[in-house]
């Protein structure tokens, strides 16, 4: 078992950027694969980063570049760090746990409550 909680979001302009933050509770941290998705109004949920605790990375096409996905295994914690943000990047954002790197849903265990992101223009 493991528990998320998801900080970080906020509003920002345009351009602007944001470093979301992803506690996890429980003893196995490292075994998991740590994952991002969001799911922007009207929208359906969908895959953003993921990262090993080798730290080894997978990105969504569409995300790379702007986003960085990183985590320290002594925190039990993984980060998003997302610049240059634009509005269309308004979305909830969940952090979850899978024990592969992937960017399916269902293969992702525990998930986050999410944070809310708004990117104004």
């Amino acid at each position: 078992q493991v528990q998320l909680v998801e900080s970080g979001g906020g509003l920002v302009q345009a351009g602007g950027s944001l470093r979301l933050s992803c506690a996890a509770s429980g003893r196995a941290f490292r075994a998991y694969v740590m994952g991002w998705f969001r799911q922007a109004p009207g929208k359906e949920r969908e895959f953003v980063a993921a990262i090993k605790w080798s730290e080894l990375t997978y990105y969504a096409d569409n995300m790379k570049g702007r986003f960085t996905i990183s985590r320290d295994n002594a925190k039990n914690t993984v980060y998003l760090q997302m610049r240059s943000l634009k509005p269309e990047d308004t979305a909830v954002y969940y952090c979850a746990a899978s024990y592969t790197l992937v960017s399916a849903q269902s293969q992702y265990n525990y998930w986050g409550q999410g944070t809310q992101v708004t990117v104004s223009s």
